[in-house]
């Protein structure tokens, strides 16, 4: 057995070797890629210091020609799935490490989140100022707040949550504190993201009970936490991948996008959501795809479940359950009519649950510093719209213009905790082309399979409602009154751009799918190394 073992190995290792240099001009061309696009994000500190950048360099080369070489290995449409699962691990483990302190968007409340989920709280339990204990915001803007509602109210987690707090956006080398132990006593915090479901944060709650089972030092509850997230994250793409039977390379460059990758990173449950997202469009694919009178009962309630659980982590997702209207009613066992009652009675329990959900969720935004931000008020923003008409025109305008325009240009933008306007980097070259790459591989990617138009055109209107329906929930909870300051971005409309291959093809455009697929690979590779790049040129 062991003589077996041995050969084995030698095996696998001739097959890189030899796999190395026949696909060199692959990796050749990549690293000249991670080159040019790394260096445009570089500044005058980096190459004045340069020491960290060229390490970052050479651990994203290597990280990347073996990627390169891995695909090669299992570049077939049966073995995707391996690759998928490979490259987000390699590529996003490193990037849950170079991120600064929760430096992503609302990461130490996702945080905070999670590390109650780790206690075995399900839902967390909102306590007033009668603990005598200390109190921690999860927020730049605690003192202001506070004297809106009853000062030091907030959940009971652990002390060792100052840490995050007083280190917010720095990284490991600009504190002392990140090799203290867990301190286990108890800090009342004021926001922990009451409204979301347990399930969203349990990933995260595994890799921090762990952090504490170890005894580890207090910089390891973040670290596991993103790992672990990002553990469940690339298993979900990787079931999808294998479960689509086409479009596979359009749904992978979906799911490894900088921003998806950034959030995929963190301790944040858009990680959970962009996964359950790209797992239902892959699930919807496989519908549409299915043979005559293949599909049973049992696909209607799987497609089902995966909508309800990623709509309960974003309510406008439980919209696409709708998809099933779309896919050919040909495809299911049971005639037209006791098809469609399945498929309504189906879409009517996940909008009954998610209704019930949003009638206990709404209230606990009270529970949060968010009850207070930008004079809110759902109610004085509806009757505002509803009396000034022209209102809702330019709301429309707004969405469609100016807010697309940042959602479009926000694939390679990152939220930055410490920055003094969120999302301020441009990184023009890069931007300019991921979003190339992204228009050839979602728009024009070749293919000889076709979709019903009633599936393309279901999936286009899926696109329209959600947006404008998450634009407009955004106007009712977050946007002052008679203003349009939606605070929306890219990361909300990630799932919509799994649905563009079906909705919009470009089929005119004569690429070679072999060619293209190899190429489409080497790119996405190399932005998701320009990622960890950036973050050595912006935080080293």
């Amino acid at each position: 057995m062991g003589i077996l073992a041995d050969f084995d190995l030698k095996s696998t290792l001739c097959d890189y070797k030899d796999m190395f240099f026949q696909s060199k001009k692959y990796w050749l061309i990549y690293l000249v890629l991670i080159f040019v696009l790394g260096l445009s994000t570089a500044t005058q500190k980096n190459i004045s210091n340069p020491n960290f950048e060229i390490l970052t360099f050479v651990v994203v080369a290597v990280l990347g020609i073996f990627a390169i070489v891995f695909y090669f290995l299992h570049n077939s449409d049966e073995e995707l799935y391996k690759v998928a699962f490979v490259i987000i691990i390699i590529f996003g483990i490193t990037t849950a490490l170079i991120l600064p302190i929760c430096d992503v968007s609302d990461e130490i409340e996702h945080l905070t989140r999670a590390e109650l989920t780790s206690q075995g709280v399900i839902i967390p339990h909102w306590t007033g100022d009668d603990m005598g204990v200390d109190r921690l915001y999860n927020h730049t803007d605690g003192e202001k707040i506070s004297s809106v509602r009853n000062y030091g109210a907030g959940y009971a987690s652990i002390r060792s949550m100052n840490f995050f707090s007083k280190n917010l956006g720095e990284t490991v080398f600009n504190t002392s504190h990140d090799t203290d132990k867990i301190n286990s006593s108890t800090l009342i915090i004021d926001s922990a993201f009451e409204q979301n479901p347990f399930f969203g944060y349990l990933p995260q709650a595994i890799g921090i009970f762990m952090a504490k089972l170890l005894d580890l030092n207090v910089i390891w509850i973040l670290w596991l936490a993103r790992i672990c997230n990002l553990l469940f994250y690339a298993g979900l793409v990787s079931i999808a991948i294998r479960k689509t039977p086409v479009l596979k390379i359009p749904l992978l460059a979906v799911a490894c996008i900088p921003i998806t990758l950034y959030q995929a990173s963190s301790a944040s449950i858009d990680s959970m959501i962009m996964g359950l997202s790209i797992l239902s469009v892959a699930y919807f694919i496989y519908m549409c795809r299915a043979e005559e009178k293949s599909l049973t009962t049992k696909n209607i309630v799987i497609f089902s479940v995966i909508c309800l659980l990623l709509g309960l982590c974003k309510l406008p997702y439980l919209a696409f359950s709708v998809l099933m209207l779309f896919v050919p009613s040909k495809n299911f066992e049971n005639d037209r009519k006791k098809n469609y009652l399945l498929i309504f009675v189906s879409i009517f329990i996940v909008a009954g649950i998610g209704l019930l959900w949003s009638r206990y969720s709404a209230p606990t935004l009270m529970h949060s510093w968010r009850s207070s931000h930008n004079l809110i008020n759902s109610t004085a923003q509806l009757n505002y719209q509803i009396k000034n008409p022209r209102s809702i025109l330019r709301f429309l305008y707004n969405i469609f213009v100016y807010d697309l325009k940042d959602m479009i240009t926000g694939v390679f933008s990152f939220f930055g905790a410490k920055q003094y306007h969120h999302y301020i980097d441009k990184y023009y070259l890069v931007t300019g082309a991921l979003l190339v790459y992204l228009a050839c591989t979602l728009l024009a990617y070749p293919r000889n399979v076709a979709f019903e138009l009633k599936t393309k055109l279901g999936s286009a209107f899926m696109i329209l409602l959600i947006y404008i329906g998450t634009c407009f929930i955004q106007l009712l909870t977050w946007a002052s009154v008679g203003y349009f300051n939606l605070g929306v971005s890219t990361r909300y409309f990630i799932p919509l751009m799994a649905l563009l291959p079906i909705a919009i093809w470009i089929k005119k455009i004569p690429f070679n799918k072999d060619k293209f697929d190899k190429y489409a690979m080497i790119f996405m590779i190399a932005f998701m190394a320009t990622l960890i790049l950036s973050f050595a040129t912006k935080y080293y």
